[in-house]
């Protein structure tokens, strides 16, 4: 019984995740496609759906929790998932940030260079979709490709900041559009960081490795 309320468990997390990449497509789209429809249903309609579905699961593990008392890798598979269900909050929430980004974008003269955003997004939600594959099949070497990944997206946040900080120095004007857009991106960064929180505790679970403080103290040398 409790093996197939875990497998439930996991396909709802991933349905979150789902819901989740489902939200930064629409401010995506709705940015690149100067869709105010299509950014405001991120908050009107999917916000709610996303708060819905970060209650039910949290029932769902503490249900587990004291109905079964999970042990061993069960008991770290319920935690884990509570605090994925978490993580996928935080990343709705941030694709909400960029749905209201978008919303004030579209309204204003395009910044040319928009390049880069799309490049930005297509990594962001490859690693968000493999963080949930990875949890979902319990895949510690998929967990470490996505960590491994997460270098790139913060490469690309820092070549739209630069492109940024030129357009601001050529046009005063464009500077509130600048900083507006830099948001955007740097809400993408933090979905891509999130998402290699899952990928940390999956290899944590798998292996029982801790790689977060190494990672750390790695980036610093």
């Amino acid at each position: 019984m409790l093996p197939k309320e875990i497998n439930k468990l996991k396909k709802n997390i991933v349905g979150f995740g789902e819901l989740a990449e489902k939200m930064i497509n629409k401010a995506l789209n709705g940015l690149l496609q100067e869709d105010k429809r299509l950014l405001k249903s991120v908050s009107k309609e999917d916000e709610p759906q996303a708060n819905k579905t970060e209650l039910i699961i949290d029932e769902e593990c503490v249900n587990l929790i004291a109905q079964f008392q999970p042990k061993a890798v069960d008991l770290r598979t319920v935690l884990m998932a509570l605090k994925m269900n978490n993580d996928m909050e935080r990343i709705c929430d941030l694709a909400v940030n960029m749905a209201e980004s978008a919303l004030y974008l579209i309204e204003e003269p395009r910044i040319k260079d928009f390049t880069l955003i799309p490049q930005m997004a297509s990594r962001t939600k490859s690693m968000l979709k493999d963080s949930l594959d990875s949890f979902l099949n319990q895949d510690a070497s998929l967990a470490r490709l996505v960590c491994e990944r997460d270098s790139e997206v913060d490469s690309l946040r820092d070549q739209v900041w630069r492109k940024l900080i030129k357009t601001i120095k050529k046009d005063s004007q464009s500077l509130e559009r600048a900083l507006y857009l830099m948001s955007f991106s740097r809400y993408m960064e933090r979905i891509a960081d999130l998402s290699t929180n899952i990928c940390e505790d999956v290899i944590f679970i798998v292996q029982g490795q801790i790689i977060k403080h190494h990672k750390k103290q790695t980036d610093e040398k």
